[in-house]
């Protein structure tokens, strides 16, 4: 039998080396085993045998007549990998007729993967493999099945898993099996050419719940329609950034749940819209007063400016221990990079220097009181304080703060009450990052969303630490 049209050629000794290797594909009898050489050079075990059916299996559908063998095609599978080889097993397959009624038909075989050339073993170990959160190129190269193949394999998987048929034989997601207490809501970009996506997590559980193109109020309302409202009402708040409007969505259609905004957000907000641009700003006054040396050390300032003093504290403790921040090699030819001391005596120094750097210095340290507040009248006065600390600057930047937190005060009030924290959807945003960077992008948006839900309940993180929400 020559087997180089079907991918396999015959070894110069051919079946020289007989190979007992364990064969457990149901109704499949192994009756010789080859080494062999594939035409793209790998090393492949071929099981060579005869198909093993019941009696019943041979039965006429039509008449109930036993059915006889009529012609055979021989047949190859992809078998599993066994080390760095790959296998193939090799049997003839008969079409069946029935001498009674004429009805005509294949063996059936046991073993095969259905909608593959390939055994379900094989199909069982790539699905392995993807479960313990493997790209689809690292299952390629081990197992030696096409990359479109394992992306089939993967979509089928997660549409199993996340997705049902109604009667019309439309797909949706399934709905949460959990009850959700606290959900986070944010954007993500998935194209360059500015296409974004707006994800929804459970907080305590850090799923997935719903994922779907575009940053506009219809993604709540489709989701809050998708769960249903009796869903909606175990909801107990929402964390969310304060630059969207998703918080008024959902307060129309749910105007039950608290709308919270964390710290993390709120310091972003500080730290981006007010202490940097205030800094470009000060570099140009020096600059434009001639004072070219002193606008020149405002540079690189950056991250000092935004910094905890504990933060700077600490660079400056591992600076003096010489703790490098970059390890050398001399095989390259490229030296240690060690952090330089002196960030806390450069950061009291620049608000020596500016009086608007030591409001801001004020303000972080104003916020990190507020946000430890579990009371909210206590929280309402410190956050009141910072607000009017904003507005007496006069600065447009400062202003644009105290503005930004007076038309969200209720929002961030909230938080002495239900202590909630969004960290985690930005824990999702990273992982998201990662998946595209795996697979060097996604251009199926579909296949991207499912791999999204499916890092959020990774098998092996379904019982994560516990996150401190309220209890």
């Amino acid at each position: 039998m020559d087997y180089t049209r079907k991918g396999v050629r015959n070894s110069s000794a051919e079946f020289a080396d007989m190979l007992v290797i364990p064969n457990t594909l149901s109704g499949f009898i192994n009756n010789g085993t080859s080494t062999e050489i594939t035409d793209s050079g790998k090393e492949a075990y071929c099981f060579h045998g005869d198909l093993f059916l019941s009696d019943e299996e041979y039965l006429c559908p039509v008449c109930g007549t036993k059915m006889e063998k009529h012609q055979k095609f021989h047949t190859r599978l992809r078998h599993i990998t066994f080390g760095q080889k790959i296998s193939y097993v090799f049997y003839d397959r008969h079409q069946l007729l029935c001498n009674v009624c004429g009805k005509t038909q294949m063996e059936r075989v046991p073993f095969q993967a259905v909608g593959h050339r390939m055994t379900e073993e094989l199909k069982a170990m790539v699905e392995d493999y993807l479960m313990l959160g493997m790209n689809n190129a690292m299952v390629t190269k081990i197992t030696g099945v096409h990359q479109a193949t394992v992306k089939d394999i993967d979509m089928a998987m997660l549409e199993k898993r996340y997705t049902y048929i109604d009667a019309n034989g439309a797909r949706h997601l399934i709905r949460p099996e959990k009850q959700a207490r606290y959900l986070s809501i944010d954007e993500i970009k998935i194209h360059d050419n500015y296409k974004f996506a707006t994800h929804i997590i459970d907080l305590e559980t850090g799923n997935v719940l719903w994922i779907q193109g575009g940053k506009k109020k219809q993604v709540v309302y489709d989701f809050i329609e998708h769960v249903g409202m009796e869903w909606m009402a175990g909801v107990i708040g929402i964390a969310c950034d304060m630059n969207s409007d998703f918080q008024e969505a959902f307060q129309e259609k749910c105007p039950h749940l608290s709308i919270i905004y964390d710290h993390f957000h709120i310091v972003k907000n500080l730290n981006e819209n007010v202490i940097s641009p205030l800094r470009r700003d000060e570099q140009k006054r020096l600059r434009d007063e001639g004072r070219e040396d002193e606008a020149r050390d405002l540079k690189n300032t950056r991250y000092i400016l935004m910094s905890k003093r504990s933060t700077l504290q600490k660079r400056d403790a591992e600076a003096e221990a010489g703790i490098p921040v970059r390890k050398g090699s001399e095989l390259f030819k490229i030296n240690s990079v060690t952090l330089k001391s002196g960030r806390e005596e450069k950061y009291d120094r620049l608000l020596a220097e500016n009086k608007l750097f030591f409001t801001a210095d004020l303000v972080k340290d104003m916020l990190d009181k507020a946000f430890r507040c579990t009371d909210t009248d206590d929280m309402l006065d410190q956050i009141t304080e910072i607000i009017y600390t904003c507005w007496e600057t006069e600065n447009e930047h400062f202003v644009w703060f105290g503005n930004l937190l007076n038309n969200h005060l209720a929002g961030i009030v909230t938080h002495a009450a239900l202590p909630v924290s969004s960290g985690k959807i930005e824990g999702i945003n990273r992982k998201i990052g990662n998946i595209k960077n795996l697979a060097y992008g996604y251009h199926d948006d579909e296949y991207f969303f499912l791999k999204v839900m499916e890092s959020s309940r990774h098998p092996y993180k379904r019982n994560p630490k516990s996150h401190k929400v309220l209890q």
